[in-house]
């Protein structure tokens, strides 16, 4: 079992940046493909941003392509996502997801409201 903990959101405004951490504990010695995902209020839950085991691969949502970026220490259980240029639009609760095989987590989710 594998626990997730968001920290890192907040209000900020327009133009402004923020850096997400999710720390992860219990079954790590497992290989998780680590990502983002966000949910607006009266929204479904939208993917932002995966990486690999070994961050070597990427993938973005082409809203946040450029203006975010996800990396992961491993010796820290650890993955970022750096968020800059924060547009209105980017205002959520950010998840935290682990993926390995048919075994998925989540965290509780942190805020992020963009202010116009």
């Amino acid at each position: 079992q594998v626990q997730l903990v968001e920290s890192g959101g907040g209000l900020v405004q327009a133009g402004g940046s923020l850096r997400l951490s999710c720390a992860a504990s219990g079954g790590t010695s497992g290989r998780y493909a680590m990502g983002w995902f966000r949910q607006a209020p009266g929204k479904d839950r939208e993917f932002v941003a995966r990486i690999s085991w070994s961050g070597g691969n990427t993938n973005y949502a082409d809203s946040v392509k450029g203006r975010f970026t996800i990396s992961r220490d491993n010796a820290k259980n650890t993955v970022y996502l750096q968020m800059n240029s924060l547009k209105p639009e980017d205002t959520a609760v950010y998840y935290c997801n682990a993926v390995s095989g048919f075994s998925a987590y989540w965290g509780q989710g942190t805020q992020v409201t963009v202010s116009s």
